[in-house]
């Protein structure tokens, strides 16, 4: 197969297993760049420049003099087997990238779940983060104040101030199960660029995800798939809570980023509320069938 062609069979095999062919039917071939790139290989960083170069390259969405915040995953004190936080060999990628590009800053931060520096340390991607050039901050209490989400639910939050205050901000989540909404995927990740208390938001979690998405306009989605949690998520454990996949999915349409990204754990986008929401709003497309969606093994 072209290594540029696009996918337009089962080509994801046990991933899309029992979605049916026509969830991976594409759009007639067309100039121009692809919705979406789709690459898989053994390397976390190698897969993550190819999927920037598949998309016409960082300069794409980096300008010089950008000051550019990186939002991984880091809400865990897990390693990276464990594969409850964003890769940090994909991380280090990306702000090295960023740094090519003409950023003047690159920011790399998380509001965590357990204990910030524990998290921080053990995940790999404050070490690797720093090595590649770029800040990598805790959160300041004194950064953190109340703003306008303007949200259809969600009104207003205390908002960390780094990423309102960076010029493009680019979103690396990591694709993993979650006990209360089935999957965390891109938009679930922004919950991590806010204050606490974030319990609250889970009475209304799929809402939140949608109008904080819309809130913080990442220019790239880059969805960490290099390996998955597959059960007893958000944080795992167990090696055996984790498949690995080799994967990374990026796009500058989020929805679209975060839909292909169900299908890893067999879930047809439409069944996820947080993505019908985006869809119905119009922030992005899920289905796949419109997407050009470009697939290559390195």
């Amino acid at each position: 197969m072209d290594r540029r062609d696009f996918i337009k069979d089962m080509a994801l095999g046990s991933l899309i297993a029992g979605l049916g062919p026509k969830l991976m039917a594409q759009a007639p071939k067309a100039a121009g760049l692809p919705d979406l790139a789709f690459i898989q290989g053994d390397s976390p960083a190698k897969i993550t420049r190819e999927a920037i170069a598949a998309l016409g390259g960082m300069n794409k969405f980096v300008a010089k003099g950008d000051v550019v915040m990186i939002k991984p995953n880091i809400g865990w004190d897990r390693t990276p087997e464990m594969a409850a936080c964003t890769n940090p060999e994909i991380v280090k990628a990306l702000v090295e990238m960023s740094l090519n590009a003409g950023a003047k800053k690159v920011v790399v931060m998380d509001n965590t779940t357990n204990q910030a520096q524990r998290c921080y340390a053990r995940s790999g991607i404050q070490a690797a983060a720093k090595e590649a050039g770029a800040d990598v901050p805790f959160i300041n209490p004194r950064r953190v104040k109340k703003m306008a989400i303007k949200g259809e639910w969600l009104k207003e939050w205390d908002v960390i101030q780094e990423f309102v205050e960076a010029d493009k901000i680019i979103n690396v989540p990591i694709a993993k199960h979650h006990s209360l909404c089935r999957v965390t995927l891109g938009m679930k990740n922004w919950l991590g660029a806010i204050g606490d208390p974030r319990n609250q938001l889970h009475q209304k979690l799929d809402q939140a995800e949608v109008d904080l998405a819309a809130f913080f306009k990442p220019v790239l989605t880059v969805l960490d798939a290099y390996r998955i949690l597959v059960r007893n998520g958000p944080q795992g454990g167990r090696p055996s809570d984790t498949k690995l996949m080799k994967t990374v999915v990026a796009g500058a349409d989020y929805v679209a980023v975060d839909a292909l990204g169900a299908t890893f754990f067999n879930i047809p986008p439409a069944e996820l509320l947080f993505l019908k929401l985006a869809s119905q709003k119009g922030f992005g497309e899920i289905n796949l069938e419109k997407l050009r969606i470009e697939k290559r093994t390195i």
